[in-house]
């Protein structure tokens, strides 16, 4: 499984969208919402896609709830995450129970169309972030913890791995990393006292299969950003903290990933950095020069751990509403909802 993760242009493959996935660098494909039309057209697309790239491929989606919710009608609506909090009228018991069945959901329904994972749960701190906002369990950490481990017990049930997102956090920065290179200049103590806890604590407690760094540079800890620098990446995360997953990057094409150059640049670093897979989305242009270009590899470590993430369920979405677990998930959250 190659360490690119790209995506393709429309409803339906083109000619070079087959050839691109043919690329011995291709390991993964992320859909958007222009990829959606019915649940019907992306399960095709997602066997086309398959087919097309004749080896293991990691098909993957941003399907958190709220307003990061990829495929809409015919699918049923998740609640944003931080919702869950005030739908249970502050009853944590509750709020679990609500963040557990809205994973089962969100997963059966992503997995019945061919989809191994969707890039969740975030684990940042809503804090004054408002490219993260409601998509946090909540503004105090131990909460976030707590709310976002239901949530990944509800993926393990189904069979989906939990991807935790955006490490260390990304929750008390204010500028969004999509358009901008965020800077957060509080001392080292109170980002690992505060942001960093939820992913210390699930990390600890076996509960997260993969993970995502921030585009955020913390100049206390490092001068480069998180997903660039082996800093956090290798000493932080990998030793300090024993996680032994996967790491992806975030998307490489974002403005803050700007911070270390060209795509084959950012490509490079990443991947030296410790990243084991590689997001390159909405520029097709870089990343045929990654491809073409980045002196990036294929590694039988990260091969390792991908593998793991692939789906084990054979679900799919004709006969996904006589499932118990469906049934029982989506009556669930219609009487909070």
């Amino acid at each position: 499984m190659g360490p690119v993760m790209l995506d393709v242009q429309g409803t339906s493959l083109s000619q070079e969208d087959k050839e691109i996935l043919q690329h011995p660098l291709v390991g993964g494909l992320i859909f958007f919402t222009r990829n959606y039309h019915s649940p019907e057209q992306i399960a095709d697309l997602s066997q086309q896609i398959r087919i097309a790239a004749k080896k293991p491929l990691l098909i993957a989606v941003d399907h958190e709830g709220g307003r990061v919710q990829r495929f809409r009608d015919g699918f049923s609506l998740i609640p944003a995450m931080g919702k869950l909090w005030e739908m249970s009228e502050h009853n944590l018991s509750l709020a679990k129970e609500l963040a557990k069945q809205s994973a089962v959901l969100m997963a059966l329904e992503v997995q019945a169309v061919g989809i191994d994972i969707s890039f969740a749960p975030v684990l940042d701190i809503n804090n004054i972030s408002d490219v993260i906002g409601d998509r946090s369990f909540h503004q105090q950490p131990d909460f976030v913890t707590d709310l976002a481990e239901a949530f990944i017990d509800g993926l393990h049930q189904v069979g989906m791995k939990a991807t935790g997102k955006h490490f260390p956090g990304h929750g008390s920065v204010k500028a969004d990393s999509h358009i901008d290179l965020p800077i957060d200049t509080r001392p080292k103590a109170d980002i690992f006292q505060q942001d960093l806890l939820p992913f210390k604590q699930l990390i600890a407690r076996g509960k997260v299969d993969a993970l995502m760094p921030a585009h955020v540079i913390f100049p206390d800890v490092d001068s480069q950003a998180v997903g660039f620098s082996r800093y956090w990446l290798q000493d932080i995360l990998r030793e300090n903290l024993g996680f032994k997953g996967v790491i992806f990057s975030d998307d490489l094409s974002m403005q803050g990933a700007a911070s270390a150059g060209g795509y084959v640049e950012r490509a490079e670093a990443a991947q030296d950095a410790g990243c084991d897979m590689l997001l390159l989305c909405n520029n097709r242009a870089g990343c045929v020069d990654v491809l073409d270009n980045a002196n990036i590899a294929h590694s039988s470590t990260s091969n390792q751990r991908l593998m793991q993430l692939l789906k084990n369920s054979d679900n799919n979405w004709s006969t996904l509403k006589n499932n118990s677990r469906w049934q029982h998930a989506s009556k669930y959250l219609k009487n909070y909802c």
